[in-house]
Order: C-alpha cells, then structure tokens, then sequence
C-alpha cells in the first residue's frame, strides 16, 4: 500500500512499511495519551480540592511525558518517517526530563504530607 501525506510544501510517497503499527497498537497508544491527560485533570481538580498545591507540582510534572508520548505518536502517524527521526530523541528527552519532574513532585508531595497523629512509629 502506497501512502503519501504533505510534509512542509513537499509531497512525500512511498510504500508501508512493515514496521506500521495494527489497529489494536493504535488503539493502546491513544488510550494512554488519553488516559494520561485525564489524569492530570483529575489530580489538578484534587489538588484544588485538598488544597495541597504539590498536586499541582505533580501535574506540572506529567506534561514533559504528555509531550513525549504525542512526540511519538506523530512520528508512528507518518510511519517513522527518517525526516522526523528527531522526534524520537525528543520522546527520549521528555520522558527523561518528566522522570524528572515526576520525582521532585514526589518529593514536593511527601514534604506535604500530613502528620501522622498517635506515634505510630517504631518506638527506639
């Protein structure tokens, strides 16, 4: 199957690759995004609920693999296309980059946590 799309003012055309991905592949993949995007709504409206502005910070923290994950998902789109090679390197930059910001939000988080009342803790 020839496929041919619009990159910049050129055309481009060839044949399908093996490496274009099936239907349920697809399928996943936009789960994720999609599911990674309603998650971030869902801890900002809890963050604004509890009032624990590291929840904020953790959702701020999920948008550099968001990035990534669309990066890729593009890329998949034109059938990893050597002209968009470069989003590859910038999926691995962003995932790396949010394993990043998702462990300063950890911190930020565990820094906010309440304290715990009754001195459960190992007793020296």
């Amino acid at each position: 199957m020839t496929r041919c799309y619009r990159l910049s003012s050129n055309w481009r055309c060839y044949a399908e690759p093996m490496q274009a991905l099936s239907l349920p592949t697809w399928v996943i993949h936009i789960a994720s995004v999609l599911e990674w995007t309603v998650a971030i709504g869902l801890i900002w409206r809890y963050g604004s609920i509890t009032r624990v502005r590291a929840w904020y910070a953790l959702c701020w923290g999920m948008l550099p693999a968001l990035v990534g994950a669309m990066a890729v998902l593009v890329w998949h789109y034109f059938d990893n296309d050597p002209a968009l090679a470069y989003l590859g390197n910038v999926q691995a930059s962003m995932t790396f980059f949010g394993n990043v910001t998702l462990a300063i939000a950890a911190v930020l988080l565990y820094r906010e946590r309440p304290p715990v009342s009754g001195g459960g803790g190992p007793k020296p």
